[in-house]
C-alpha cells in the first residue's frame, strides 16, 4: 500500500523543513494534488522560526495548492490562535509569552518549547474540531534513516495512546532522496544543513551556536536576554551572553561550515510534556 495515502480524520505536521516539505509533497502528489477531507496540515510558528522558513511553509502551499493552517500557542481556553504569513509572529511573542508565564526556560532535558508551543496548538485545533488525541493519525517527517527519533515516536504512540505514522520512513526515503528531490524543485527553504528552523535552538553544538552568531550577530540577544530576565540559562553548559562575549574578542577570519549534529527540524515526534 502507498505510504502517502493518508485518508481523514488526520494531521499533517509541517514543521518548515525540507523533509516535511518533501513528505507534504508527496502525499499530495499521491492524492492526485488534492488532499481528502478531514486531512489538515499544520504548521505552529514559535516566533522564534526563522525567515526562510516562513517564507518556505508560504510558498510550498502556494505552489502545491495546500492550505495550511498556521497555528501559535494562546494562554487561553483554546491554547492556540490561527494566523498567516503576513500575521505571524517574528520576534518570539509566544515563545516569550510561555516563558513569561512558566518562569522557566527550556533545556535539553525539559524541551517544552517544542511540547508547548508546537504540538499543543496543533492538538488543541484538532481538538477544537472534535478529534481528541488519539483519534486521528499523525503524519510526522521523520526519515527511514532516524531510528533513534523513530523509536521514540512509536513509544510515544504507546504511551500517549497517539497515531502518529511516519509515512518517509514507510518509503525507505533517506536524507541523501530529500535533498535530491528539493534540488529539482524551482524553489527551495534556503538554509544550510545545520541551520535549522529555529534561529538559535540551545540543542545545537556550541560549534553551530557560534557560526549563527557571527553570521547574524542580532540572533541570539533575544536568546540572552531571556536569560537575563531570569538569571537563568537555556543550556547548562554556557549561557548566550558567554558564546557572544567569545566571538566578540575572538575573530575568525576563516570558518568552515560546522558538521551537522542531527537533523534540527522540530516536529511532534516530541513527548508532550505537562504544562
Amino acid at each position: 500500500m502507498n505510504p502517502y495515502l493518508i485518508t481523514g480524520p488526520a494531521l499533517i505536521s509541517f514543521s518548515g523543513g525540507r523533509t516535511s516539505g518533501y513528505m507534504l509533497h508527496q502525499i499530495v502528489q499521491a492524492h492526485g494534488g488534492s488532499l481528502p477531507e478531514g486531512v489538515h496540515v499544520l504548521f505552529a510558528n514559535t516566533g522564534k522560526e526563522r525567515a526562510e522558513t516562513l517564507r518556505f511553509v508560504h510558498e510550498c502551499g502556494s505552489r502545491w495548492n495546500v492550505r495550511v493552517v498556521w497555528l501559535e500557542w494562546r494562554d487561553t481556553a483554546e491554547q492556540f490562535e490561527i494566523v498567516g504569513f503576513n500575521s505571524a509572529s517574528r520576534r518570539g511573542e509566544p515563545f516569550q509569552a510561555l516563558i513569561e508565564k512558566k518562569k522557566a526556560l527550556p533545556n535539553g532535558t525539559a524541551r517544552w518549547c517544542t511540547s508547548m508551543l508546537k504540538i499543543l496548538p496543533m492538538h488543541a485545533y484538532m481538538a477544537a474540531l472534535g478529534h481528541p488525541i488519539g483519534t486521528y493519525r499523525e503524519a510526522v517527517g521523520l526519515r527511514h534513516d532516524e531510528g533513534r527519533r523513530l523509536l521514540t515516536m512509536y513509544a510515544n504512540n504507546d504511551r500517549d495512546k497517539r497515531q502518529c505514522v511516519a509515512p518517509l520512513s514507510k518509503a525507505k526515503i533517506v536524507k541523501a532522496d530529500v535533498m535530491s528531490f528539493w534540488q529539482g524543485q524551482p524553489f527551495d527553504l534556503g538554509l544550510r544543513t545545520w541551520e535549522g528552523n529555529c534561529d538559535y535552538c540551545f540543542n545545537k553544538g556550541r560549534a553551530i551556536r557560534e557560526r549563527i552568531a557571527r553570521d547574524n550577530p542580532d540572533v541570539p540577544l533575544w536568546w540572552a536576554a531571556q536569560e537575563c530576565a531570569l538569571g537563568k540559562t537555556f543550556a547548562m553548559r554556557e549561557s548566550v551572553s558567554e558564546i557572544i562575549k567569545y566571538i566578540d574578542r575572538t575573530p575568525m577570519l576563516f570558518l568552515d561550515d560546522p558538521v551537522e549534529e542531527y537533523d534540527v527540524e522540530c516536529g511532534l515526534h516530541c513527548s508532550l510534556e505537562a504544562a
